[in-house]
């Protein structure tokens, strides 16, 4: 894999697919953006959402954040791509996604970690899918590499056939 796609590193990602808490409900937490905008997460229903938790001290959270960047580019309009970092100091939020260019995760902030407490989750990247009705489909703990052929086809299964394409 080339480094335009994330670098990998050599390193074999940590995640894999678990449909233990399937059927859970999005949690509704309010996020920022870095100009005060807000979003609830509970109100995200009426399409599938890909929620990755994340941080900029988070190694393999920065590695796997550009293949993201790419699924979200391949899937738009089919799959919400939504990466909130869970940095305390949302002010590195914002320079960190930019000086990466990674332009289709927006800088969404959950600085009180509300999220993690909600889902539940004690490590970061966690990942989960959601169908359009809000319920958990499948979650990856650990990173994960997002281009490749099994994480497209469990995304393209969950979607209904849609595809990365």
């Amino acid at each position: 894999m080339d480094g335009a796609k994330g670098d990998l590193s050599g390193e074999i990602a940590t995640g894999t697919i678990d449909r233990a808490q399937a059927g859970d409900l999005m949690p509704a937490v309010e996020v920022t953006d870095p100009d005060g905008a807000t979003l609830n997460t509970g109100a995200l229903q009426g399409g599938p959402v890909l929620l990755n938790l994340w941080a900029t001290w988070c190694a393999p959270c920065i590695k796997e954040l550009p293949l993201l960047d790419e699924l979200a580019s391949d899937y738009e309009g089919g799959l919400r791509v939504l990466t909130v970092s869970q940095d305390l100091q949302a002010e590195r939020v914002a320079p960190f996604l930019a000086e990466r260019q990674l332009a289709n995760l927006p800088a969404w902030i959950d600085s009180k970690n509300a999220l993690m407490d909600a889902i539940p989750a004690n490590t970061l990247p966690v990942t989960i899918l959601y169908d359009a009705s809000g319920q958990e489909v499948w979650r990856v703990v650990g990173d994960y590499d997002w281009s490749s052929a099994a994480a497209r086809g469990a995304l393209d299964e969950a979607l209904g056939g849609a595809s990365g394409d």
